[in-house]
């Protein structure tokens, strides 16, 4: 095992606040900056030093809804809400890429109450220039970086120190080196926390780790402001204590308590076809070659819908086997893969097999 115990450039640790945004919002503050984030940055500004705020969602909203009926515009093709996207009056599927304009009436109801919900990094560019109007932003996502060079481009600007705020997704949470940066700010701490899949706590304090270390790197000190509705959650009380042992001893606690890895192995078969009867059949009957074929030992779950049920006009129906030694585990599944060859072939049914799979969705 290879430590670090000092920062590059005998620099401190950053300081850490995390901030509740339910107090935010009882204290009457509906933005999404924090009052404590809000004053960092102008003192920030003032300085002339910078800060980079992390978001872990691009678009400007994250579903648009009707507050008549309540309902939200989907993807034709996927089990997915639509993102707005405010630079091309668009709402865009981040699955299929589907898109469609803006509806400015409610396609359920006919109502005008079409409202946007949720905060998208358009969306936060747009409040901050509402309010800090003295401030240069330079955004970085999925939608400002299409072009070729245009990383080196927005990091260089701001490397130069052309921008006073850094806001981006997380191509920004890693790697990045910049000698006036003094303060970070993670917006949403929760948007990873609460998906479906066991390692969420884990990639949730990654992330927080990786962007916190961009702040304070060289002389200056820096300081990080966790903004979150979660704050008793073990991941981001951790987090801000810059320490991953105590956060690896609870994590794996868990682990251990509920069956998953590194105690457990995983498999994980999801399986897909145009009409959702046929899916979810033929996955039920892969259950029962695997429960028959497989020893007593092994635990299979499901079969079940996956997580993002439909994608590109696909239904996902998926089974998880939970094992610790099951030597005969690789020779089942091919024996199941080739019994549904032809249906492969004729039916267009795909199974997919995931081997210790990293994500669940």
């Amino acid at each position: 095992m290879l430590k670090l115990p000092e920062r590059v450039n005998d620099a401190t640790m950053p300081d850490y606040q995390i901030i509740d945004m339910r107090d935010e919002l009882h204290a009457g503050n509906r933005s999404i900056f924090s009052r404590e984030l809000l004053d960092q940055m102008k003192e920030r500004i003032r300085k002339k030093e910078q800060t980079v705020l992390f978001l872990n969602r691009r678009g400007y909203s994250t579903f648009v809804m009707c507050r008549d009926c309540g309902h939200t515009v989907e993807c034709p093709h996927c089990d997915i809400t639509l993102t707005y996207h405010r630079s091309s009056e668009q709402l865009k599927c981040h699955y299929c890429g589907y898109e469609e304009p803006v509806p400015h009436f409610c396609p359920s109801c006919e109502s005008d109450t079409i409202r946007y919900f949720g905060t998208g990094t358009q969306k936060v560019e747009e409040t901050l220039t509402q309010l800090l109007p003295e401030a240069r932003i330079i955004r970085m996502d999925v939608d400002t970086t299409r072009r070729k060079g245009s990383h080196e481009k927005l990091l260089g600007a701001f490397g130069r120190g052309e921008a006073d705020i850094l806001l981006g997704t997380q191509m920004i949470a890693k790697g990045l080196d910049f000698e006036r940066v003094t303060l970070v700010g993670v917006l949403a701490a929760d948007s990873m926390l609460h998906l479906p899949d066991f390692r969420a706590a884990e990639k949730t304090f990654q992330l927080l780790t990786q962007v916190s270390g961009r702040a304070g790197r060289h002389a200056l000190p820096g300081e990080v402001i966790i903004q979150t509705y979660s704050p008793e959650h073990y991941s981001v009380e951790l987090a801000a204590s810059g320490d991953y042992r105590p956060f690896f001893q609870t994590e794996m606690q868990t682990r251990r308590v509920f069956q998953y890895p590194p105690y457990f192995y995983l498999a994980l078969l999801t399986i897909s076809h145009q009409n959702q009867v046929k899916a979810m059949q033929t996955t039920q009957t892969i259950a029962q070659l695997l429960q028959k074929h497989l020893s007593d030992q092994v635990r299979i779950l499901g079969p079940t819908a996956s997580p993002l049920a439909r994608i590109k006009d696909r239904y996902r129906f998926q089974c998880m086997i939970k094992y610790k030694n099951e030597p005969n585990l690789r020779d089942v599944i091919r024996r199941i893969l080739h019994y549904y060859e032809d249906a492969r072939k004729k039916e267009d049914l795909q199974i997919h097999v995931d081997l210790q799979p990293y994500s669940l969705m």
